[in-house]
């Protein structure tokens, strides 16, 4: 039974909030919302208490958590029809753990702001699998009373949080970076694999010998193995290649607004745009491997 008397209300029951709110159940009473049905029966045989509309979750609740795909689902959920605000009691603080980048979290504050509501940036890292385990890696821009009344839900669901500033878009700046870095490791990682089939190797011999040198990263290790399911009926989709394509969108504008150049970070933009333009972009990530080392097989006995 939970431990604390506070409501949740988790906006976005899909690959990310629905583990994040079986994890927050398991010491907070949670309501949450998802207009996909089978993820809605997904999360009451996770004993999530599912309602029809955000308005409906946030009924009552102590703090909002926003576990959507972008911007626009997040404003949706906020200020549209029978959204969040509709019923959230006033001065309730809204947890963004989406990844929609430094300028649009600013917006959305003022604009919460203005309604009486402050903004939590707290972007999170790390997939589902460490969701439900509290294992995230969080990175927040906020401070005061509405970080206070976070504070609980954000340690209940991270191993390491790091509070980077004290405004919203802080916390978006650094998970900005941290994008940079996966979206060039998993490229990279696609790259490898590719290769070592060019070569004749086994892909899987590869990646475990390389993963354990200075070769190796958490991207390699995760997303390797998942590649060369790419080939064997598709690996599970547990981040969408769509997903990096909105994300590397963020990191280069973010370098062009900055007056930085990213030459790799823009490389690995075009390989997931290529794969989404190849019909991928509901896959998972992973898929990106098929872009530059089609299975020739498949193609030889269609």
């Amino acid at each position: 039974m939970p431990e604390n008397n506070a409501t949740v209300a988790v906006i976005g029951l899909g690959a990310m909030g629905l583990p994040m709110a079986t994890r927050l159940a398991t010491t907070f009473r949670v309501a949450g919302f998802e207009p996909y049905e089978p993820r809605r029966a997904t999360a009451r045989e996770s004993g999530i208490e599912v309602h029809a509309t955000p308005a409906e979750a946030a009924r009552d609740a102590d703090l909002a958590l926003l576990a959507v795909r972008d911007d626009a689902q997040a404003q949706t959920a906020l200020f549209g029809p029978h959204g969040l605000l509709e019923t959230l009691p006033a001065g309730a603080p809204v947890v963004l753990t989406s990844t929609i980048g430094p300028e649009a979290a600013r917006e959305l504050a003022e604009k919460l702001d203005a309604a009486g509501y402050p903004l939590v940036d707290a972007p999170i890292s790390g997939g589902p699998v460490r969701a439900g385990q509290g294992d995230l890696l969080i990175v927040v821009g906020a401070a005061g009373a509405a970080l206070d009344a976070a504070r609980p839900v954000l340690d209940h669901l991270s191993s390491t949080l790091t509070i980077v500033g004290p405004r919203p878009g802080d916390g978006q700046a650094l998970k900005t970076i941290n994008q940079l870095l996966a979206g060039v490791h998993i490229a990279a990682a696609a790259e490898a694999v590719a290769l070592s089939r060019g070569l004749g190797l086994d892909p899987a011999v590869m990646i475990a010998a390389l993963s354990q040198g200075a070769a190796g990263s958490f991207m390699f290790a995760d997303r390797g193995p998942r590649m060369i399911e790419a080939y064997t009926g598709g690996a599970e989709v547990k981040s969408r290649v769509d997903i990096f394509v909105k994300d590397m969108g963020i990191v280069t504008s973010v370098g062009r607004s900055s007056h930085v150049p990213l030459p790799l970070a823009a490389a690995a933009q075009q390989l997931y745009l290529i794969a989404e333009a190849a019909g991928l972009g509901a896959h998972d990530d992973s898929s990106v491997v098929t872009i530059l080392s089609p299975d020739t097989t498949k193609a030889a006995t269609s």
